[in-house]
């Protein structure tokens, strides 16, 4: 009997009779525009340090975000003293708010074979893709620099953070040059973690793209980016992933190692297995995404990655609207506060 996991990954390039090539992907339009202009992505911890945006930062000061009401200590700004308290608390009272700046975020996009692959509306990797330009509009209108790590059996490229449309349209542009030209192996997520922990100079926004179908052990490293960082994993995925069709003798291939393996569909006991499997590997991800820190975000290749992203931000800002701000935890922002 073949390891399950080694049947899992085989399915990614599925070679039916019912489908002997992989369907083109489908021409999407763009996404509407009343659409983008509802959405928000607000960053979950203060890491913005740049000047130049609306995202808040670890430093107090002039902004539009409340901290707290403190009272006035010898050496401060006499700007920022609220006189209607003061005037009710009979001493002078300082209201202070979270200074607006510009926060680095940074796509980890991979591009490694088994992303080129799909059997739905479009490919994995062009799924990717466009959740990278509807997120990089997003939080390009905070003023935030975006910037990528390119990888698959190894890091391919780094492009650094910068701002502005343009700069995501060459974003894209590099990612779907590259896509072409990387090394044939199995994908390296700790390697790309540990890359990009060396290529980052203030904290960041991490946004890991990828069907997470790589080599074991790069939850050590996620769970150091992590501690640091703000990350977020969005899994690519595919709904013959999760489901073996009864189609009969079928050859299955590893699309990164080119092994190759030959599995009777029709037998029920496999597809049943398949399945099992495959919900195993899923309820792990999960579990070793949320033991390191990440927040995890589901993307399919029969949705369209905005309605994807709806569902989180606005899961996301739900779950923030009600999440305790403590004054410790507070205390302890402003004692982090580095550039």
């Amino acid at each position: 009997m073949w390891p399950d996991h080694f049947l899992i990954k085989l399915c990614k390039s599925l070679r039916a009779r019912e489908e002997p090539e992989v369907r083109p992907p489908q021409s999407r339009s763009a996404p509407p525009a009343h659409v983008l202009r509802r959405l928000d992505w607000h960053l979950m911890r203060p890491l913005a340090s740049s000047l130049g945006g609306s995202e808040r930062s670890p430093f107090l000061g002039p902004g539009v975000e409340f901290s707290e009401i403190r009272a006035y200590q010898p050496g401060d700004d006499i700007r920022f003293i609220d006189w209607n308290i003061s005037a009710r608390s009979e001493q002078p009272m300082l209201r202070e708010a979270y200074v607006e700046r510009a926060a680095d975020v940074w796509f980890l996009l991979d591009l490694s074979a088994s992303t080129r692959w799909g059997t739905a509306d479009c490919l994995k990797l062009d799924r990717a893709l466009e959740f990278v330009t509807l997120a990089g509009q997003l939080l390009n209108r905070a003023g935030n620099r975006l910037g990528a790590l390119l990888f698959a059996a190894r890091p391919l490229a780094v492009i650094p953070p910068s701002v502005g449309q343009l700069h995501l349209q060459q974003l894209l542009v590099r990612a779907r040059q590259v896509q072409s030209g990387e090394d044939a192996g199995p994908t390296d997520l700790s390697a790309a973690l540990t890359k990009v922990q060396a290529v980052m100079r203030r904290r960041a926004l991490v946004i890991i793209v990828s069907d997470f179908l790589v080599m074991a052990g790069w939850q050590g490293a996620l769970s150091k980016l992590a501690r640091r960082h703000e990350v977020i994993a969005v899994r690519l995925s595919d709904p013959r992933e999760g489901h073996l069709p009864d189609i009969g003798l079928v050859t299955l291939e590893d699309p990164e190692t080119g092994r190759q393996l030959f599995v009777d569909t029709a037998d029920a006991r496999v597809r049943e297995r398949f399945t099992q499997v495959a919900q195993q590997q899923s309820e792990q991800l999960r579990a070793d995404l949320l033991k390191c820190g990440a927040e995890l975000l589901q993307i399919s290749t029969d949705e369209d990655a905005l309605s994807s992203l709806v569902r989180f931000l606005r899961t996301r800002r739900a779950r923030s609207l009600h999440k305790p701000r403590t004054q410790a935890a507070l205390a302890a922002t402003r004692g982090k506060g580095d550039v």
